[in-house]
C-alpha cells in the first residue's frame, strides 16, 4: 500500500471530467437576497400597530383581551378567547375527582388528566380528550397575526 497524497485525502479529490457532464451535477442559480426596504418594513410597523389598536373583547368573561397571541377560539363563535376563560369553563362542565384537572395538550385539544401523586407533574393518565378548535377550519384572526408577524416572505 502506497502513501496517501494530499489530493487523495477526502473532500479534497480533484474532481472527475465525468462530473460536469453529468445533468445532476449542474447546480442551479441562487435565488436573490431581496432585503426589505425601509418603506416595507415602516408599513408593516404600523400594521402591527394597527393591529395590536383593536379592541378584542373575549365573549365568555366579556373583558378585551391584552394578548392575541396567547388567545384561543371560542368553540361556539370561533372569536379570540381568554385561554384562561376557556379553561375555567372546561373545569366547569367536567365533573372531576380530586386528583383529576383539565389540561391543554396541544393542536387546539384539551384532556381530562389524572394524577397519582399531585405534586408529581411528569407522570398523569389522559382520561378523557377534547377537541376544542377544528384543525380543518382556519381562523382568520389567528391567520391575519400570523401574516404579519412572519418573518418569512
Amino acid at each position: 500500500m502506497g502513501r496517501r497524497d494530499r489530493n487523495n485525502r477526502r473532500g479534497n479529490r480533484p474532481k472527475s471530467p465525468w462530473a460536469a457532464v453529468r445533468p445532476e451535477a449542474k447546480q442551479l442559480p441562487r435565488a436573490r437576497f431581496n432585503p426589505e426596504t425601509q418603506a416595507d418594513i415602516a408599513a408593516r410597523e404600523s400594521a402591527i400597530r394597527e393591529f395590536k389598536a383593536r379592541e378584542v373583547i373575549c365573549p365568555i368573561c366579556q373583558k378585551p383581551i391584552e394578548d392575541l397571541a396567547s388567545a384561543i377560539s371560542d368553540k361556539a363563535t370561533g372569536q379570540p378567547a381568554h385561554f384562561d376563560c376557556v379553561l375555567q369553563k372546561l373545569s366547569a362542565a367536567e365533573s372531576l375527582a380530586a386528583n383529576q384537572s383539565v389540561a391543554y395538550i396541544g393542536q387546539g385539544r384539551f384532556a381530562v388528566i389524572t394524577r397519582e401523586n399531585p405534586s408529581d407533574t411528569k407522570h398523569f393518565k389522559i382520561e378523557k380528550i377534547i377537541d376544542w378548535e377544528d384543525k380543518d377550519k382556519p381562523l382568520e384572526w389567528r391567520g391575519e397575526m400570523a401574516e404579519l408577524y412572519s418573518k418569512v416572505k
